[in-house]
């Protein structure tokens, strides 16, 4: 548990680097909103393209060498970061990120299981929320250092303040901020690479196979709707967790907030708020399924709250922490980071349900899962292209609200279901 909770720090920080990497590179490549999100499809693409092939190669090395492998390949991912902040290259920023996706996904499709399988089957939730407060603690802690090395002293580094730039100063603030990104990925490369010795030569042991299950007469995974629709659920909640993650940034700066860089923070300590209700309350007073229920319910409300609310008023943030000294944010702003706290036991809770029964398929219905993952590819794309075509990100967020309403429906039924 300590060894995949260490894993899962990494997932949540270099993930949601990507938060305010965003912004950063709208800016710094002149970007338009759908393309800035194109950090997002390729990060998250990777894992539906690696997802398979990354399984077949855990099936020949194992679970602690293939581990090892992932993060070897995510260190020299991070090493690409170096060439493309150096030319400025939009393309290689992106090769960089689907390195770090590739070595993702082969993390991800061994520790899931790991932490499902590790005790008795009604609590992987409340096991799976421990991981996830792990990976969005690293989660808080990522724009903040991204915020610190990378633009420490660069207060007036936002679209509108660089555009007023005559070329030779802009083109000095660009090579300015461009060399500072070299910074934190330079760092993580060596952290990547030191954990790659640390977990081959670790007691972390092999996942035995479970013959067991109702996998009888059963020729593939595809023949359990219960991981089938669960992959759909996850690649629902994936989406609108990048978009309350990934994007407040960017409609933090549209709204006018100062300290839009560093805004994926908001989205991150609720979801930790969340995971910390999950293990305080399942199974002791609601169930994995009723959790789900109430996480897809609450999440959809949140979803209004975005639209509907002010982008001027901070009335909300105001009366939560407005007397702590905390900076507040707009009423709609304030809703796209209570998404955080509103989904946070989707995953922790899909998973369980829908491995159940699975039986010699497990693996194969671990993969599938970590597949959805590309929702976060896909569901913010169309999120960049209403609010582009709208002319407004809160319009963008209408996205949201049928993702929830699938994530309902197999918290109802879905999750149920053993035969099509």
């Amino acid at each position: 548990m300590a060894i995949i909770g260490m894993l899962f720090f990494i997932f949540g920080f270099v993930t949601w680097l990507n938060g305010s990497l965003i912004p950063f590179l709208k800016i710094l490549c002149n970007l338009n909103e759908f393309e800035a999100l194109f950090v997002t499809f390729v990060f998250y693409i990777a894992y539906t393209v690696m997802a398979l092939p990354m399984s077949y190669i855990l099936r020949r090395t194992g679970y602690r060498n293939g581990m090892a492998l992932g993060l070897g390949i995510m260190g020299v991912a991070a090493l690409v970061f170096i060439p493309a902040a150096q030319t400025g290259s939009y393309a290689i920023f992106l090769l960089g990120l689907f390195g770090l996706g590739a070595g993702l996904t082969i993390l991800q499709t061994a520790s899931n299981p790991y932490v499902v399988k590790i005790g008795p089957v009604e609590s992987a939730a409340t096991r799976i929320a421990i991981m996830g407060i792990i990976n969005k603690s690293a989660g808080v802690l990522a724009p903040l250092v991204f915020t610190a090395l990378v633009l420490s002293g660069l207060s007036d580094f936002n679209t509108q303040a660089v555009s007023q730039l005559s070329g030779e100063a802009r083109a000095e603030m660009m090579d300015a901020v461009a060399n500072r990104l070299i910074t934190p990925y330079l760092y993580m490369s060596g952290l990547l690479f030191l954990l790659v010795g640390l977990i081959k030569f670790s007691g972390l042991p092999e996942i035995e196979e479970n013959t067991g299950g109702e996998d009888d007469g059963r020729s593939g995974v595809w023949q359990f709707p219960q991981v089938v629709l669960g992959a759909l659920a996850l690649f629902a909640y994936v989406g609108v967790e990048v978009i309350a993650g990934d994007t407040i940034g960017l409609y933090g700066e549209e709204t006018g907030v100062a300290h839009f860089s560093s805004l994926t923070s908001y989205t991150m300590v609720f979801m930790v708020v969340g995971y910390l209700l999950g293990v305080f309350c399942i199974p002791r007073w609601i169930s994995q399924q009723q959790a789900l229920t109430g996480s897809a319910i609450a999440g959809a409300l949140c979803v209004l709250g975005v639209l509907f609310s002010s982008a001027e008023s901070t009335a909300l943030a105001s009366t939560l922490w407005g007397w702590t000294g905390i900076p507040v944010i707009p009423d709609s702003v304030f809703f796209v980071a209570l998404m955080g706290l509103a989904h946070a036991l989707v995953w922790p809770t899909v998973w369980p349900l829908a491995l159940d029964g699975l039986g010699r398929f497990t693996a194969q219905g671990s993969a599938l899962l970590i597949m959805g993952i590309a929702g976060g590819a896909i569901i913010p794309l169309i999120f960049g292209k209403l609010s582009e075509v709208s002319g407004t990100f809160q319009t963008g967020y209408w996205v949201a609200l049928p993702c929830y309403l699938f994530i309902l429906f197999y918290a109802l039924k879905g999750h149920k279901m053993r035969t099509w």
